[in-house]
């Protein structure tokens, strides 16, 4: 534990995780605290990372704590970027299942948390720069973020950015649909739902713990393995550390952070599957896996229309956030959006590079990946 000056009442902490989680309840105490938070920066999923062997226990926060509660926590790692020219700089920890990195910050905060954590952030850098992919600006957390960042003379500039679809969840289904932008959307998928009930009995169905859980995210791996991504090797049953990290994330836990996988089926048999984090009243949908033999019905936006259904019809959460990139199917059926961007952050006496420079650099690595992903469609 590296402890950082002190701000009033607010004591500011590098803890690395295995530190963090010996707090699990400080830590599970401010996940419920804080405004919306994403599930990304919590004790489950941190610790299930760790536990497939996808982060190290000695990986690193940033903590600001008011006595013995803590206020704020973001786990951060320091990497190697384009942006740097290869050089080191700090940013929030990431996995190819990580969909968010702004901090948790406790809903009461007064402004002094996230001053404090400004500075902490600053000395967990060493005064070196900072990328921020996947900050939700418009969110409390993140715009509060950026603000802080800013008040302490920090110079900020944003690489790229998109609008995420989420949900709000209406009084109901009707109102839902009521003034909806896309009806014709929805009701091609209602065409879809009729042609595949024509092929058999179609039945949805939700697992939240035990053998039901179990089963349904070994058919999620088995399901994402038999289509294209387990063809490109990508798919969580590829690997045995991301399978593990399926298994464990995925899986019946305690603390705040629930999981749900909710099973489209035809004739019993699975032709779509979401697995979700539930938490803080929102339904983080992370991973979906369908049926490519029967893609013309569209069994993944089948569905997922079945899940904002059943956020309606049962209130399992009042939010929905897709966890997608730009261009997401789901921007025809989600109504709201949420700002996405991937922002770098110098602090005061950061050397090195202009921020010009930089988000000239991380512009040019993007044009290029998305360019590399249009040459292999062509194939």
């Amino acid at each position: 534990m590296i402890p950082l000056p002190r701000l009033g009442a607010l004591r500011v902490e590098h803890l690395s995780l295995a530190e963090l989680e010996a707090s699990a309840p400080a830590w599970d105490d401010l996940f419920l605290r804080a405004n919306r938070p994403h599930p990304h920066a919590s004790r489950h999923v941190l610790a299930a990372h760790r536990a497939a062997g996808l982060a190290s226990s000695c990986g690193r926060t940033v903590t600001v704590w008011r006595g013995d509660r803590l206020a704020a926590a973001l786990p951060y790692e320091i990497r190697r970027d384009l942006s740097g020219l290869g050089g080191r700089l700090a940013r929030p920890f990431l996995s190819p299942l990580v969909t968010a990195t702004a901090p948790l910050v406790a809903a009461e905060d007064d402004g002094a948390v996230l001053a404090a954590l400004a500075a902490g952030l600053s000395e967990a850098s060493n005064r070196a720069a900072w990328r921020w992919p996947l900050l939700a600006t418009g969110s409390s957390a993140g715009a509060g973020l950026v603000a802080a960042l800013r008040a302490a003379g920090w110079e900020i500039g944003t690489v790229s950015s998109f609008e995420r679809p989420v949900l709000e969840r209406r009084p109901t289904y009707e109102a839902f649909l009521d003034g909806h932008p896309h009806r014709s959307r929805l009701k091609d998928l209602r065409r879809r739902e009729r042609r595949m009930a024509d092929l058999g009995a179609v039945a949805f169905e939700t697992a939240t713990g035990g053998a039901a859980l179990d089963r349904a995210v070994g058919a999620f791996l088995a399901l994402e393995r038999a289509g294209w991504k387990g063809a490109a090797g990508t798919a969580m049953a590829c690997r045995p550390a991301t399978q593990a990290l399926a298994r464990t994330l995925f899986a019946e836990a305690d603390g705040p952070v629930r999981t749900r996988a909710d099973t489209l089926s035809l004739d019993g048999r699975p032709v779509a599957i979401s697995l979700a984090l539930v938490g803080a009243g929102t339904a983080t949908l992370l991973k979906t896996a369908f049926d490519e033999g029967h893609r013309a019905l569209a069994p993944g936006l089948l569905l997922e229309e079945r899940i904002v259904r059943a956020l309606h019809e049962t209130g399992f959460a009042d939010r929905l956030d897709s966890a997608s990139l730009a261009g997401s199917a789901l921007e025809g059926l989600y109504r709201d959006r949420e700002a996405i961007a991937d922002v770098i952050a110098l602090p005061p006496g950061c050397g090195g590079l202009s921020l010009a420079r930089r988000l000239r650099l991380a512009r040019f690595e993007d044009a290029a990946r998305a360019e590399a992903k249009r040459l292999l469609r062509r194939r």
